[in-house]
C-alpha cells in the first residue's frame, strides 16, 4: 500500500493498534538496496507489520551536497516491498512532511531536534555541518507520525544510530531500536545508496575502506592496542585515488575517542572515490 498523506498513515496504523497489533518502522530515503532488505526482512519477523518510509529528507543535506542528484527510485522501491510484503510505503512530499516551511537550516520558522555538540561536531558531524540536526528532526517526525513499537536501523551509519538512540533515551520516546548488521557486496564494499555513482573501477578502487578496516581489527586481534598505531595502518592502502576525510576509533555506545583500543571500540571511515563520499565502519570485537 503505498501513502503520500500522514493522517492516512496515522488512521492505518490506529486500527493496527486497536488489533492489539505490533508495528515496525524502517525509515529510509529510497534508493532501496539488500541493505535495506535486511532491515526489512528484520522488521517482518519482529513485528505484525511493518511500514517503510520513502523520503529523501531536504534537511539533513549541506548546501554544496547531493540533494539534487541524490537518487530516487520510488516505483522500483515499491516493488521492492511488495516483495517483501511491506504493508505500507509512506512516501511522502516534502511539503506533506515540513507544512510549506522555508526549507534551510539557517532558518528559523522550523523547529529542529539538536542532538549534543559532543554527539555531532565528531565524523561525520564535522564535514557536515547540521545533517544531524536534520536526521534527528525528520526521524523523530517520523516516529510521531507512524508511532511504532520497533525502529530498524543499518550498522553502516553507525554514529546516526547511536545518536538516535540518545534522542529516544533522552526523550523518552517509548519505540526499540534495532540496529542491523551492515550488508556487503561480496566483494566486500558495504551497500550505499551512493553507491550507483561509482563506475566499476570506482567500485573496486572503494574496496579501501573494508580492507582498512578488517586490517585494523586483524592487527587489534593480534594484541596492538594503541589507536595511534592502528590508523597508521591504513596509509599503504591509499593511493590518490583516495581523498580520506577522516579514520577514528571510538567508543561504540558514547563515540568517546580512545587512545587504547578495547572490545567495545568501533573503527569508522569516511573516504572519497570518483568525489562519492563513502563510509564504513567494523567492531574490532563482535558481540557474542
Amino acid at each position: 500500500m503505498l501513502i503520500h498523506k500522514i493522517e492516512e498513515v496515522r488512521a492505518q496504523v490506529k486500527e493496527w493498534k486497536k488489533e492489539g497489533l505490533s508495528v515496525g518502522l524502517v525509515p529510509t530515503m529510497g534508493a532501496l538496496h539488500a541493505g535495506h532488505l535486511s532491515l526489512i526482512k528484520k522488521a517482518k519477523e519482529t513485528c505484525d507489520k511493518v511500514v517503510v518510509s520513502d523520503f529523501v529528507n531536504p534537511i539533513q543535506f549541506g548546501p554544496s551536497e547531493d540533494f539534487d542528484k541524490y537518487p530516487r527510485t520510488l516505483d522500483e522501491d515499491v516493488r521492492l516491498c511488495s516483495g517483501e510484503d511491506v504493508d505500507i510505503v509512506f512516501a511522502p512530499s516534502a511539503d506533506e512532511m515540513y507544512g510549506g516551511n522555508k526549507i534551510r537550516l539557517s532558518n528559523d520558522t522550523l523547529t529542529y531536534v539538536c542532538p549534543p555538540f559532543f554527539y555531532v561536531n565528531t565524523l561525520c558531524g564535522k564535514s557536515r555541518t547540521g545533517h544531524f540536526d536534520g536526521v534527528c528532526t525528520v526521524v523523530l517526525k517520523l516516529f510521531n507520525i507512524v508511532q511504532p513499537d520497533y525502529a530498524f536501523f543499518g550498522q553502516k551509519d553507525a554514529q546516526q544510530v547511536i545518536i538516535i538512540k540518545k534522542m529516544v533515551n533522552d526523550l523518552n520516546v517509548p519505540i526499540n531500536i534495532i540496529q542491523c548488521p551492515i550488508i556487503r557486496e561480496e566483494s566486500g564494499l558495504a551497500l550505499s545508496s551512493r553507491n550507483k555513482y561509482l563506475t566499476e573501477q570506482g567500485k573496486k578502487d572503494a574496496l579501501v575502506l573494508s580492507k582498512i578496516l578488517n586490517n585494523i581489527k586483524t592487527c587489534y586481534s593480534k594484541g596492538i592496542t594503541d589507536v595511534s598505531a592502528l590508523k597508521e595502518t591504513a596509509y599503504s592502502f591509499l593511493t590518490d585515488k583516495h581523498d580520506m576525510e577522516y579514520l577514528e576509533i571510538v567508543d561504540r555506545d558514547t563515540l568517546e575517542n580512545k587512545t587504547k583500543a578495547d572490545d567495545n571500540s568501533i573503527a569508522l571511515i569516511a573516504c572519497r572515490v570518483e568525489n562519492v563520499r563513502l563510509i564504513d565502519n567494523i567492531y574490532l570485537k563482535e558481540e557474542n
